[in-house]
């Protein structure tokens, strides 16, 4: 199979370059740029020398068609909403990364982003692609709807509770915290090295644009979540989100090892799931530079409320890790091709 990628010279961009260098199913053809047309993807990432020459190219549906199958749309909002449609008409399939077709809802995505959604009928083919509860769906899809990073690793740690009542649904408080390398490669005083470093920040308190994707993601699999309280914090680190999630149970008599064992079966197939054993809790280096997802959850009997703490890498399984994921999925290869990658650590 061969691959493109629009928006080629962001980080979500060269995670994609670095992983579909190593597919054994799929060529990376051509990369696409709306501003660095005509240079080498090397010369604006210098890592790459030596591993792909490949020279930015105009964002063109026609051209991309005659070099490829598929395309990544790793962009800004708004990108993938006007070209999407012209991507399909093509004959291309379409994996966007941007947040532009995850709300089914386009006057919710109007008031979150504070720009025109895409048109009802793109909506309504993207299949939002989380493989772990969206299987069956991304199999059949043309175009898949990457989900946001906040997102995968909160619905990952919510969603068995969730679809089982076993939770207090108007008690969900979600404490999630993200590296740096989330806010993209452009520079802004909120990613300055002198601001960040030592330094921890509370950012967009009950306006992140990601709450309206976890909650419609809840509703998807259980019975009415009414709202989420969700926060978000950037901590000086390159890579990774940890999502810490509180909420009440629902039954006073539910133990721990009642949760755990339903977080195991739920996950006993998904290659890129793991859940930790009694009285241990993921940190974010455990899951660095991999698409693993991993979760540790308790039950404290005292005040009766569960905790469960989710930790990915932003970049892969919350951006390029799980669109390869789901291009995997997509096209029948083995879920986990490209992706055999153990963590970087320390």
């Amino acid at each position: 199979m061969k691959a493109a990628i629009i928006g080629a010279t962001g980080y979500g961009g060269a995670d994609l370059i670095r992983l579909l260098h190593n597919h054994p199913e799929v060529e990376l053809r051509s990369v696409h740029s709306s501003s660095q047309q005509g240079i080498k993807i090397s010369e604006s990432y210098p890592h790459l020398q030596g591993i792909t020459d490949l020279v930015l190219q105009d964002i063109d549906p026609l051209l991309i068609k005659q070099q490829a199958d598929v395309v990544f749309l790793s962009t800004p909002p708004g990108v993938s909403r006007d070209i999407s449609g012209q991507l399909l008409e093509a004959g291309l399939k379409v994996i966007d990364l941007s947040g532009d077709l995850r709300l089914v809802d386009g006057k919710v995505y109007e008031q979150w982003y504070g720009i025109d959604a895409a048109n009802a009928s793109l909506l309504e083919k993207a299949v939002y692609g989380l493989p772990e509860w969206e299987k069956e769906k991304i199999q059949s899809a043309e175009l898949i709807s990457n989900p946001g990073c906040y997102p995968t690793a909160t619905l990952l740690g919510l969603l068995p509770l969730v679809k089982n009542d076993l939770i207090d649904n108007k008690s969900i408080i979600i404490d999630a915290k993200s590296a740096v390398s989330g806010a993209g490669r452009s520079p802004s005083p909120v990613t300055h090295f002198s601001e960040m470093n030592d330094n921890f920040k509370i950012y967009k308190v009950n306006q992140h644009k990601h709450i309206p994707e976890i909650e419609q993601g809840l509703n998807v699999y259980g019975s009415e979540v009414p709202f989420v309280t969700f926060s978000t914090h950037l901590v000086p680190m390159t890579r990774g989100i940890m999502s810490t999630i509180y909420m009440n149970s629902a039954n006073s008599q539910l133990t721990e090892k009642e949760l755990r064992d339903l977080f195991e079966e739920t996950y006993k197939n998904a290659p890129f799931v793991r859940v930790r054993k009694t009285g241990e809790y993921p940190s974010t280096k455990e899951v660095y530079g991999t698409n693993y997802c991993d979760i540790g959850v308790t039950y404290d009997d005292r005040t009766g409320r569960i905790t469960v703490v989710s930790v990915i890498d932003n970049l892969m399984k919350g951006a390029a890790g799980q669109a390869i994921q789901n291009l995997n999925i997509m096209n029948g290869f083995e879920e986990t091709s490209g992706l055999n990658y153990i963590p970087t650590y320390p």
